[in-house]
């Protein structure tokens, strides 16, 4: 149980792949212009690294080190295909919407990396649990720079929710500031550097608050002069 506890710290906070070894940040910049492609995103990266690290758990015996990462490529890029297929069945806007980011998850360092650190090594179990985590953390901070992005930018919330759930999904788009016109430069990647920032900074601040109240400070005693007398 300890084992899974500290999985879950790790992908969530302290080693959160968006935040912490800022990976993944083609599509983190790229797609969460609204929460709906964030969204989509979120789900599509958590499949392919649940399955991808499944996968290569379960078959991590006959894999021969040498060709190693190219097998963990192949494997990856065979899951992205059938979530792309799946996608551009049954939710071909946000396919469109998506665009040519979709594919590229299989470049996703993130997903080769838990691939490569950790589902090679460990049993099935925990190396999907792990994939579910870090893919969770990666999604959770799709989402809230999506969501923040959208709400700066255009002024609504789950805007083009229909192209993920359906047509009846048109009621949950949620106004919340009139804008003449939408805010541009939130909408584009700079924007997106700019409001991730500041959630790193948030984060960096929580990190310092919380450490300064678990670790008393440490108190450094002042050197004591020596006196020295002069012998005559």
């Amino acid at each position: 149980m300890n084992q899974y506890a500290e999985l879950t710290w790790q992908g969530l906070w302290k080693n959160n792949p968006g935040l912490v070894q800022l990976l993944g940040l083609c599509p983190l910049l790229a797609v969460t212009s609204t929460l709906t492609n964030a969204l989509g995103m979120a789900i599509a990266t958590i499949v392919v690294m649940v399955c991808s690290n499944a996968t290569v758990s379960l078959i991590r015996q006959w894999i021969p080190k040498e060709i190693r990462i190219p097998i963990f490529v192949m494997i990856i890029a065979g899951f992205v295909t059938c979530v792309q297929l799946l996608i551009n069945a049954y939710a071909y806007g946000l396919y469109l919407s998506l665009g040519i980011f979709l594919p590229l998850i299989v470049t996703n360092c993130i997903i080769i990396g838990r691939a490569e650190a950790y589902a090679s090594k460990n049993d099935l179990l925990p190396s999907a649990y792990d994939g579910l985590i870090m893919g969770i953390g990666f999604g959770v901070i799709l989402l809230l720079l999506g969501a923040v992005r959208e709400i700066l930018g255009q002024g609504t919330l789950f805007s083009g929710a229909e192209i993920l759930l359906g047509d009846w999904a048109k009621s949950l788009t949620i106004h919340l500031i009139d804008f003449d016109q939408s805010f541009l430069f939130i909408m584009l990647p700079p924007g997106a550097f700019v409001a991730l920032g500041f959630i790193l900074a948030i984060k960096n601040s929580v990190n310092s608050r919380v450490e300064a109240l678990i670790e008393p400070p440490v108190e450094i005693e002042k050197p004591q002069r020596v006196r020295i007398n002069k012998v005559s």
